[in-house]
């Protein structure tokens, strides 16, 4: 093994990649490295999604490296599989690993032989003492026409059934008490193994250890009616769900490759609040997609202000080089795609603002967490409400009824 045992991490992106970094510290720790403010290593897991997401990597590495010149950068994840020749001209990188061979980071690090790579690189991480992000899935086989996940992550991957349950039982044993399923395209869990992701859930309930389970993001062609079925049964599954929509335009919907329309879309939403009406329902919408009209846009808007959702994650349009989008005529302008963004985000606002107003004077179950600020602990609602509530030590870490009100609601 090499003498040089100290390491930090650096994580950028989605939950996925926070997952992955956190597992890959605890393979570091049992093999006898050490996290430090001064590493031998510095590992950086980059994400892809946006040209901004890039331009943090490439700063976050040109200051790692001011201010560590004698520590090895080691790059890995969605952009350095996509762009590995790019990112090795970096100063003081000294190796770049992509998606599919991150695990190869500590055979390099320790000088062992390289494993046989898995087929699907499971993780959850641990770093929170109250929830853990749990990976399930990854790749993707869509490729709609704007997305590099894609490319850098490759195909669409499974954990197995029983492999994710011994993983519950670890993060059961650390005391933690909610669990965050996250895949890239969580829907698509098992379909290669047989299996499948409402399978993989009836399970996760009759294995009766985990008193809260989330669902990350998931496709609304798959969200089928017995998974909803199944949440709106279940006193584990939160009744919170996070659903990408893009367009509520069927025209941009075409152009995107996506897989509904919003009729479908719409359906999803009324069948989860037909059944769950206290539900939090999050929503991803791309402003500025290339041929967007004024029409298209409108349509959009209004379509999302007609439905019962709690909020959005609003994405300005960024062209990714290599994707069909990229290459498309009648690229909006980027101060329209900025205004078109601010009007979501405004809508975004409203949504969230009705959503709590809707739940005032309920009590509702409420995880709560250890961040502390100006004498207040915080948590989310089974319905994800962020509430905060007076410091008390015994709270940590328990799910304790809150009354939904004005002044227990933290403003995000």
């Amino acid at each position: 093994m090499k003498n040089r045992k100290s390491f930090a991490i650096h994580t950028l992106g989605c939950k996925l990649n926070f997952s992955e970094s956190s597992d890959i510290s605890r393979q570091l720790i049992e093999k006898g490295f050490v996290l430090s403010e001064q590493p031998d290593y510095l590992l950086i897991n980059t994400c892809a999604v946006t040209g901004t997401a890039e331009k943090k990597a490439r700063n976050l590495v040109a200051k790692l490296h001011r201010q560590h010149p004698n520590a090895e950068i080691i790059i890995f994840g969605c952009y350095s599989a996509l762009s590995p020749d790019i990112i090795a001209q970096w100063q003081g990188v000294k190796a770049v690993l992509g998606s599919a061979d991150k695990m190869n980071i500590i055979p390099y690090m320790t000088e062992e032989a390289l494993p046989q790579a898995p087929h699907f690189f499971s993780s959850y991480s641990s770093h929170d003492r109250t929830r853990s992000f749990l990976k399930i899935q990854d790749g993707c086989d869509y490729h709609c026409t704007y997305c590099t996940v894609a490319t850098a992550r490759g195909e669409s991957r499974s954990d197995n059934i029983d492999h994710v349950l011994q993983n519950i039982e670890t993060i059961h044993r650390e005391n933690i008490k909610e669990i965050i399923i996250t895949g890239v395209n969580l829907g698509d869990f098992g379909r290669k193994n047989g299996s499948s992701f409402l399978q993989l859930l009836e399970a996760i309930e009759k294995q009766d250890l985990i008193e809260r389970i989330r669902i990350s993001s998931i496709e609304p062609n798959l969200l089928t009616p017995e998974i909803i079925a199944l949440a709106a049964q279940s006193k584990r599954v939160m009744p919170h769900f996070h659903i990408p929509l893009q367009s509520g335009s069927d025209r941009i919907l075409g152009l995107m490759k996506r897989r509904y329309n919003r009729q479908l879309f719409a359906s999803k939403i009324e069948e989860i609040k037909k059944y769950m009406p206290e539900a939090c329902v999050a929503v991803d919408i791309i402003a500025g997609f290339p041929g967007e009209t004024n029409e298209d846009f409108q349509n959009t808007y209004d379509f999302l202000n007609s439905l019962p959702i709690s909020y959005l994650h609003v994405f300005t349009y960024s062209k990714r080089p290599g994707t069909p989008a990229a290459a498309m005529s009648e690229q909006v302008s980027p101060p329209l795609k900025k205004e078109r963004t601010t009007q979501l985000l405004n809508l975004s606002t409203l949504k969230k603002e009705q959503f709590y107003h809707d739940h005032y004077g309920e009590e509702r179950p409420v995880l709560i967490e250890s961040d502390i600020k100006n004498g207040w602990l915080f948590g989310f609602s089974d319905n994800y409400i962020k509430v905060k509530v007076p410091f008390n030590a015994s709270l940590i870490n328990t799910i304790t009824p809150v009354q939904i009100t004005q002044d227990t609601i933290e403003p995000e």
